[in-house]
């Protein structure tokens, strides 16, 4: 079954030619971080206006790379997301679907990201610890096959993307914090400060926003201190709490391997920390799959069409919808 996805929740406007769930005929990602980096985050208006400049182009670029004209079904995401930007995405793959005769599915953008390693590692060993982190939601979920999924722990206040942003930009670095803040610390110390990991220790649920003000008091007690170093410790807090949460849960389980999955999934030191906390299979998504991407979209509206059948056409766009936990 060849599956169209569509992918605009955010900023990235992005379409996908997904064949059976998963071959990658085409994935095209058009980013909208040059429109939003002079505000320092995301701005919904400028955001959704984008999306129905590039929406068309998109598509039509994903079916030409994948040498197709049609599809045999569409998918979109419905949600969690900005409503405005949804709403783009899930119209445009409604009208493709009418258009062509053919079934439309909407997808949960959480479970798109579950199902993104798959694209690239089909002989998974279940259950998994997928350790999903964005700029939007932190994760942590056992993995029990597709569809199956159970959650371990979740943030309760920012999530790990949003305060690598926060972070970035109060020293100044720019939009998005992520990418910068990893080049950055590179050059620091991280031992540099000794920055709080809250609820290392404690269950699996996350807290992010007092590391963030510990920064900031940090830099009012030493404003002279690299920027370096601060970006550098901080990093390190994040991921030490992300990686011994992960790591705990992999062995309390007794999962077969550990995913990481989301934006966040690209810092170069929780990659590799990941790959020293356990011992089973860690496996790490490409680039082009930590961030938002259609081609998770259409591999996981592949399965739901199979397991649940087409959506209706009155789908509405759900901008704070949960995950489905089924075990």
């Amino acid at each position: 079954m060849i599956v169209l996805g569509i992918e605009t929740s955010c900023d990235e406007t992005a379409a996908s030619v997904v064949v059976d769930g998963t071959e990658v005929r085409s994935s095209v990602v058009s980013s909208q971080i040059d429109l939003h980096a002079k505000y320092g985050g995301v701005v919904p208006e400028i955001a959704s206006r984008a999306h129905v400049e590039r929406l068309t182009p998109v598509v039509t670029e994903a079916l030409a790379r994948a040498g197709v004209e049609r599809a045999d079904a569409v998918a979109a995401t419905y949600g969690p997301g900005l409503v405005g930007c949804l709403l783009v995405g899930l119209s445009g793959a409604k009208g493709l679907a009418m258009t062509w005769d053919a079934p439309f599915v909407g997808v949960n953008h959480l479970e798109g990201h579950l199902f993104a390693p798959l694209l690239e590692e089909q002989d998974l060993g279940w259950p998994l610890v997928v350790l999903l982190v964005s700029g939007g939601h932190t994760l942590l979920v056992e993995m029990r096959g597709p569809g199956r999924y159970r959650l371990l722990g979740q943030t309760i206040d920012d999530a790990a993307g949003e305060a690598f942003d926060k972070v970035a930009r109060y020293l100044g670095l720019g939009y998005p914090g992520g990418p910068v803040v990893d080049r950055i610390a590179r050059d620091g110390d991280p031992t540099s400060f000794a920055f709080p990991r809250a609820m290392r220790d404690d269950g699996y649920d996350f807290s992010f926003s007092g590391l963030k003000t510990a920064v900031v008091r940090a830099v009012e007690r030493r404003p002279d201190a690299a920027t370096a170093d601060v970006a550098a410790a901080f990093q390190a807090a994040v991921v030490d709490v992300l990686v011994t949460k992960a790591a705990r849960a992999v062995a309390e389980i007794g999962a077969r391997g550990l995913c990481l999955g989301g934006g966040v999934a690209a810092n170069s030191l929780l990659r590799h920390r990941a790959q020293e906390a356990v011992d089973v299979p860690t496996y790490l998504p490409s680039l082009a799959m930590c961030t938002d991407n259609a081609a998770m979209v259409a591999a996981a509206g592949t399965f739901r069409l199979g397991h649940d059948g087409p959506s209706p056409l009155a789908l509405a766009a759900d901008p704070n919808l949960f995950l489905e936990f089924r075990t």
